[in-house]
């Protein structure tokens, strides 16, 4: 599972992930870290890599655009330090990597992994 930690999420996680052998980059690390979020998700998607995040902008933009991909984890916990982010994101990865390879929004809070599969918000 290739994996882009957005700005919000900390560089040191990544570093963590790609010891233990993830494919994993920071934004930064991309000159994305400036950049604007339709345009994050559109990167994702021509890179093939899942979006981690702690911003609920982007699942708000899949439920808008209607997009199939890229998939996207929002972390609801705030301040992990590095060990226990990369850790968490190991876990929701094993946990969801079947949802996240077909296109998926993952919300993780600190009870719950919630997968809604995209496109989001379509009619039921």
């Amino acid at each position: 599972m290739k994996l882009l930690l957005d700005q919000d999420v900390s560089a040191g996680a990544a570093e963590i992930l790609r010891a233990a052998g993830t494919d994993a980059v920071h934004a930064r690390e991309v000159a994305l870290s400036r950049t604007e979020d339709v345009d994050i998700l559109a990167w994702c998607r021509e890179k093939g890599r899942v979006l981690v995040s702690l911003d609920g902008d982007f699942h708000a933009l899949l439920a808008l655009s209607g997009a199939t991909s890229p998939s996207v984890i929002r972390i609801r916990i705030e301040g992990l330090r590095d060990r226990a982010m990369a850790a968490l994101i190991t876990r929701v990865v094993d946990k969801t990597a079947d949802d996240l390879v077909r296109g998926s929004a993952v919300t993780v809070k600190p009870k719950s992994i919630r997968v809604h599969r995209l496109p989001l918000g379509r009619p039921k």
